[in-house]
C-alpha cells in the first residue's frame, strides 16, 4: 500500500508551506502530494490565499526532484479536454513522470456560478467526463487524434510532447459512489479514488460492483488501483481523541455522539488504532490512502503518524 498526503489550495496554503508539507511527507514514509482542483473556498474568503493546483504541481516538482504530484481531483470542466491533455503531458515531461493525473465530474456549483462555468445536471456531467477521458487519452496515446462527442469535439490534434509515463494511468474521482462513475470507471480508467467518508464497510460494495463492471469490460478487476482519501488526525492517547471531540462538537455546536459518529468514518486514532484500521483497507483491496491532515498542522501530524504508523508497515 501507498501513502499519500492531501493538500486543499482551498484553504489557503503559501508556497513556501506547501514545499515544507512536501518536506516532511517524503520524509515520513509518503510518496504522493495530492492537490484538489478549486478557484474559491467560499463567497466570504477575500482574504484566502488560493494557489492554482496545477502551476503549484509544476512549480512544486522542479523545487523537489523526488515528490510524486497528484490531482484528487482535477474538474472536467475547467479546462477544455485537449488542454488538459497538454497540461497534463507537459507536467509529467517536466517531473520526469511524476505526474498522478485523476479527474472528475465537478461538483461545486458555487464555484462553477462565480467564474461562469455551465453547471449542467449531475449526470450530463458524468457524460462530460467520459468524453475528456477519452480525449485526454487520445491525444496522449496518438499521432494525431479526432473525436466527436455530444458534449467534447476535437480535430486532428497534434500534441507534443507525449507524456514519459506510457501508459499515462487515470484516476477516476468517484466520490459519491454513483453506479454510472463505477461503470465509467470500470471502462475509461485505471484507478478510483473514494473520498472524504468511506469506511472499510462503506467501501467494500462500492469495490465489488467496480470489480463486476470490470469483468463486464472485459479487464481485470486485480488490475485497477482502489484509493480512498481519508481525514486523518494522529493522537497520543485514547484521552486525546476524547478531549478533541469534546472541544469540536462543542464548537460545531453538535452533541458528542453526533460528532463521534461524523469521525468514524476518518483515518482518527493512536498509532494501534490507526494501524488497524490501515490493515482493514489493505485487506478489502486499497491500494492507495490518501490522507488529508487538519489544516496548518499537516508538518508535525505526518512525521508523528510516520514515526509511530508507517514506519511499523
Amino acid at each position: 500500500m501507498e501513502f499519500g498526503v492531501q493538500v486543499e489550495p482551498q484553504f489557503g496554503f503559501s508556497f513556501d508551506e506547501v514545499i515544507n508539507i512536501a518536506d516532511a511527507a517524503l520524509g515520513s514514509g509518503f510518496s504522493t502530494v495530492w492537490f484538489s482542483d478549486h478557484f474559491m473556498l467560499d463567497t466570504e474568503s477575500t482574504d484566502r490565499v488560493l494557489l492554482d493546483p496545477w502551476l503549484l504541481m509544476t512549480a512544486l516538482v522542479m523545487m523537489n526532484k523526488q515528490v510524486r504530484v497528484g490531482s484528487l481531483v482535477f474538474s472536467q470542466s475547467y479546462r477544455n479536454p485537449a488542454l488538459t491533455a497538454k497540461m497534463a503531458a507537459t507536467l509529467d515531461v517536466l517531473s520526469d513522470g511524476r505526474l498522478e493525473f485523476g479527474i472528475g465530474a465537478g461538483w461545486k456549483e458555487m464555484e462553477y456560478k462565480a467564474y461562469g462555468f455551465e453547471f449542467p445536471d449531475v449526470m450530463t456531467r458524468i457524460d462530460q467526463l467520459a468524453e475528456a477521458i477519452q480525449i485526454i487519452r487520445g491525444i496522449w496515446e496518438h499521432e494525431r487524434f479526432s473525436f466527436k462527442g455530444t458534449h467534447y469535439s476535437v480535430e486532428d490534434v497534434l500534441s507534443v510532447p507525449k507524456p514519459i509515463q506510457q501508459p499515462m494511468k487515470v484516476w477516476v474521482g468517484a466520490a459519491a459512489g454513483k453506479r454510472k462513475m463505477l461503470r465509467l470507471t470500470a471502462k475509461y480508467g485505471d484507478g478510483i479514488n473514494l473520498a472524504w467518508a468511506y469506511s472499510p464497510a462503506d467501501c467494500v460494495p462500492k469495490f465489488r460492483r467496480l470489480d463486476k463492471y470490470c469483468q463486464r469490460e472485459g479487464r481485470d478487476p486485480s488490475e485497477m488501483m482502489k484509493s480512498v482519501g481519508l481525514w486523518t488526525r494522529f493522537f497520543e492517547s485514547e484521552e486525546d481523541i476524547e478531549t478533541a471531540i469534546k472541544e469540536n462538537a462543542a464548537k460545531r455546536g453538535v452533541s458528542e455522539q453526533e460528532y463521534r459518529e461524523r469521525v468514524s468514518s476518518s483515518l482518527w486514532g493512536t498509532a494501534e488504532q490507526m494501524l488497524e484500521r490501515i490493515q482493514e483497507y489493505e485487506r478489502i483491496g486499497v491500494t492507495h490512502l490518501i490522507l488529508m491532515f487538519p489544516p496548518k498542522q499537516e508538518g508535525e501530524q505526518i512525521r508523528s503518524m510516520g514515526e509511530a504508523v508507517l514506519s511499523k508497515l
